[in-house]
C-alpha cells in the first residue's frame, strides 16, 4: 500500500529560471526606453518653436468692424493734446496692413489701450519717462507691456546735441549698428536687451516731453527710431510716425534722421515717414547729406 502522506518535489530546469529572469529584464529595458523617449519628447517640445500653424503670422488682423468703431468712439473724445482721429487712422491702416506687427511707441496716453487694441494679435511695447506712470498703468493693465527710459537730454541742447551727432556720425551715431554698445550722446542704450534683436514694423514718437527748453525733447526717440528701422536683420520697411511735427525739435530731427525722401505725408503737427533696412557699409542717413540745420 502506497504512503499517501509522502511529498512530491518539483525541480525546475535551470533553463526555464533563466527564460523567466530575461523575460523580466526585457520588461525591465523596454519600460526605461518608454520613459526616456517620453522625457526626450517633452523636453523637445520645450525647446522647439512652436509650429507654423500657430505662429503669429497666421494670427488674422483685428477685424474691420472693430476698428471702424474703436475708431468712431475714439473720434468722439474731447481730450486735448490728443493725436486727432485723421493721423490715428493713418496708423490704424499701416498695422492692418503688417498684422500682427511689431510696434514701437514713445510716449504713455490717452491713446495707449487704443494702439494695443488696434495691433491684435501683434507686440505692442511702450516706452515713457515717467516709471511711476508706467507701474500705474501696468498695475491697472497687467497685459500691458512698457518700460522707462532715462533721457538725459533737454531740448535747450538740442543743437549741440545735433553737432555732436555729425561729428560722430561714421563712428557711434552711424545709422546701422546696435545701439546696445553704443556711445552716441542721441542713441537710448539703456532699453531691455531682447528690444534691439526686435524687428520692428512701426514705431510712433510720441514722447518723451518737449514743449519747454527744460524737457527732455524727442531727439533721442527721433534718432534711435531711425537707427532700429535702418538695421532690422529682416530687410523691409519700417513706418515711423512723429506726433506734434509743427515744433521744432520734432521737424529738424525728423529731416536729419527720417530724411524728407522718405517722408510720405505731413502736416500741421503730424508726419509719416517709411524708412528701409539699410546696408552697413552706407554711412549717411539721407541721400541729401547736407542736412537740414535750418
Amino acid at each position: 500500500m502506497k504512503n499517501s502522506n509522502n511529498a512530491k518535489l518539483i525541480l525546475l530546469h535551470p533553463s526555464i529560471q533563466k527564460q523567466g529572469i530575461s523575460h523580466r529584464r526585457w520588461l525591465l529595458a523596454f519600460v526605461s526606453f518608454f520613459i526616456l523617449v517620453v522625457f526626450l519628447t517633452l523636453l523637445t517640445m520645450r525647446e522647439t518653436p512652436i509650429s507654423s500653424s500657430y505662429s503669429p503670422a497666421t494670427k488674422p488682423p483685428l477685424p474691420a468692424d472693430a476698428v471702424h468703431a474703436l475708431l468712431h468712439y475714439y473720434s468722439s473724445s474731447n481730450v486735448t493734446g490728443r493725436i486727432s482721429s485723421t493721423h490715428l487712422r493713418s496708423i490704424s491702416d499701416v498695422l492692418q496692413r503688417c498684422s500682427p506687427c511689431n510696434f514701437l511707441v514713445f510716449g504713455l496716453g490717452f491713446e495707449t489701450l487704443l494702439f494695443k487694441a488696434l495691433n491684435y494679435n501683434g507686440r505692442t511695447v511702450f516706452l515713457d519717462e515717467n516709471e511711476y506712470y508706467i507701474a500705474s498703468y501696468e498695475e491697472r493693465h497687467p497685459n500691458l507691456e512698457a518700460y522707462d527710459v532715462q533721457f538725459t537730454t533737454k531740448v535747450s541742447d538740442m543743437w549741440g546735441l545735433l553737432d555732436s551727432a555729425k561729428e560722430q556720425i561714421r563712428n557711434d551715431c552711424r545709422p546701422v549698428q546696435n545701439l546696445l554698445f553704443s556711445d552716441c550722446k542721441l542713441g537710448i542704450n539703456d532699453l531691455p536687451n531682447q528690444l534691439y534683436d526686435v524687428n520692428w514694423d512701426v514705431i510712433l514718437v510720441d514722447g518723451p516731453r518737449g514743449y519747454s527748453p527744460s524737457s527732455p525733447g524727442r531727439m533721442s526717440a527721433i534718432f534711435t527710431a531711425s537707427v532700429l528701422g535702418r538695421s532690422k536683420k529682416i530687410r523691409g520697411e519700417t513706418h515711423v510716425f512723429v506726433h506734434d511735427f509743427d515744433r521744432e525739435v520734432e521737424r529738424v530731427f525728423s529731416r536729419e534722421f527720417l530724411c524728407e525722401e522718405n517722408m510720405v505725408f505731413s502736416d500741421k503737427n503730424f508726419a509719416h515717414f517709411v524708412i528701409e533696412t539699410m546696408d552697413t557699409i552706407k554711412q549717411d542717413f539721407c541721400q541729401n547729406v547736407t542736412g537740414s540745420s535750418s
